[in-house]
């Protein structure tokens, strides 16, 4: 079950990426809404890796 749940979740990725470039070459106006939303996704990760290891890395050993 989680199998297909991932093939599920690489397949949106890869269709908005897919989405992503043809917008970039001028595509109809829900091509640009699919990329506008897979572009927002990505700078939601990207900020909640980098809030993710500022809260992780302290820089204290323990010792």
């Amino acid at each position: 079950m989680i199998v297909f749940v991932l093939a599920g979740l690489i397949a949106l990725a890869a269709a908005g990426c897919a989405c992503v470039a043809w917008a970039a070459r001028g595509g109809p106006r829900w091509v640009r809404g699919v990329s506008l939303a897979t572009l927002a996704a990505g700078e939601l990760a990207r900020g909640a890796l980098r809030t993710g290891r500022r809260q992780g890395s302290g820089g204290d050993d323990g010792d």
